[in-house]
């Protein structure tokens, strides 16, 4: 809950704005930003003159959601809210180096390690809900309970939906005529509205903007995984998505992760690229076909993220200048 931006969840659960109201919290300017964000934007001043207790005003926000769920009826479908890995052994047979890990909806989880190292292991044990029967020796519990066999077995129901580094269509479809036939496969209602939404999304994450009328044979790389991420995130029923090298993808890699993390997936995603890695709220490093260990993204590794981001606006800028033929400079 406290990782969705807080204008998303004021469209999803109007009544919190009387939360913040009572609490005198002023949030109108910071609405694209999550509530633990904001928290964190307040001052040790500003902390102590006004007694504000950030874990409280978090634990409260959701124990406040949920009353008034209760009270207005309020019923939203079963959702996965978790996953837990515990743990086998490597390439050696030697135990992991975790006691057990869970992944928790709206969370980003960087997986990192040398190529070879074990990434497709973990991916292919988490996908088949593995049950200690698998080379790994690991085990996966979903909302910390053995997983229903409906994950294994059921077409309509993956637990892991799969963005790979290359997306190539081969069906003679527009844009369009593809997110209908998705749509409908998904018995949704108001289809046009979710086509203009994926559209909407996917041109915010894309180099270059396209149509719906486009055929999908003639979207570049960018393109391709622009609208797969932004199909992914709202019309997937999979609760868990898995990116692999986004950093080649020729999209807004933050835009592309806000936005599945904003329609509430689990968002593992394999990378070389430091950036990326910090953004994540934790990553495992994986050796030898093993999870040797959990490192959770530290303030001082936030502090280096913003210079990072820093460093890599000023690369995209030069190439968008390099694409429309500009003079190549680091003065704006």
């Amino acid at each position: 809950m406290n990782n969705i931006e807080l204008s998303k969840l004021i469209k999803k659960y109007p009544f919190v704005i009387d939360y913040f109201e009572s609490n005198k919290l002023n949030i109108k300017e910071d609405e694209s930003r999550t509530f633990s964000e904001f928290l964190d934007g307040f001052s040790e001043q500003d902390i102590e003159d006004f007694a504000i207790d950030k874990d409280s005003l978090m634990e409260n926000l959701e124990e406040y959601i949920k009353n008034m769920k209760e009270f207005l009826g309020i019923k939203e479908e079963s959702v996965v809210k978790s996953l837990t890995i515990l743990p086998g052994f490597d390439k050696s047979k030697e135990k992991e180096g975790f006691e057990s890990l869970t992944l928790h909806k709206s969370e980003i989880i960087a997986i990192v390690g040398p190529t070879g190292s074990g990434k497709s292991r973990l991916l292919a044990d988490i996908e088949w809900t593995a049950q200690n029967d698998t080379l790994t020796g690991r085990s996966i519990l979903v909302d910390e309970k053995k997983p229903d066999m409906k994950w294994r077995f059921s077409s309509n129901n993956k637990l892991v939906a799969q963005l790979s580094q290359n997306m190539n269509f081969v069906m003679d479809l527009t844009v369009r005529e593809f997110l209908e036939l998705h749509a409908a496969s998904r018995l949704v209602e108001d289809i046009e509205g979710v086509i203009k939404h994926i559209i909407k999304e996917a041109n915010k994450l894309a180099g270059e903007k396209f149509l719906l009328d486009t055929p999908i044979t003639s979207l570049s790389g960018g393109q391709s995984r622009a609208l797969m991420i932004a199909d992914t995130a709202i019309l997937s029923s999979s609760p868990i998505v898995l990116i692999d090298e986004i950093e080649n993808a020729g999209i807004d890699r933050r835009k592309a992760l806000d936005l599945l993390v904003g329609e509430e997936k689990i968002v593992l995603m394999a990378t070389h690229d430091p950036t990326l890695a910090l953004i994540g709220d934790r990553r495992i490093i994986i050796q030898n076909g093993g999870i040797e260990k959990i490192v959770k993204t530290s303030p001082k590794e936030k502090e280096l993220l913003k210079e990072l981001e820093k460093m890599d606006n000023i690369i995209q800028g030069i190439r968008t200048d390099l694409r429309e033929g500009k003079e190549l400079s680091l003065d704006k």
